[in-house]
């Protein structure tokens, strides 16, 4: 089993920062990658970023390339998400996923921090 908690979630500007963090404790040392998804009203959730646990090796959704930062230490078992110039749009519930080694899909998902960006 693995258990995901993230925080760092609040309400901000446009054009504001927010970094959020996912803290993994459980099966870690045998993940594969962790992500950041999202989720708006009404919508699909949708991949936001990800890294290879091992390698550090990072992925993007074209709609965050630039703006978003994803890291993680593996000292810590966490990973987290840097937010740089938001919008509106970006409003969304943020999830973390762990994807485990051998595997193929993200196998364990975390509760979800809130993310609201004002105009």
């Amino acid at each position: 089993q693995v258990q995901l908690v993230e925080s760092g979630g609040g309400l901000v500007q446009a054009g504001g920062s927010l970094r959020l963090s996912c803290a993994a404790s459980g099966r870690t040392f045998s993940a594969h990658s962790m992500a950041w998804f999202r989720q708006a009203p009404g919508k699909e959730r949708t991949f936001v970023a990800a890294i290879t646990w091992s390698a550090g090796i990072t992925f993007y959704a074209d709609s965050v390339k630039g703006r978003f930062t994803i890291s993680r230490d593996n000292a810590k078992n966490t990973v987290y998400l840097q937010m740089n110039s938001l919008k509106p749009e970006d409003t969304a519930l943020y999830y973390c996923a762990v994807r485990l080694v051998l595997t193929s899909d993200y196998n364990y998902w975390g509760q979800g921090t809130q993310v609201t960006v004002s105009s």
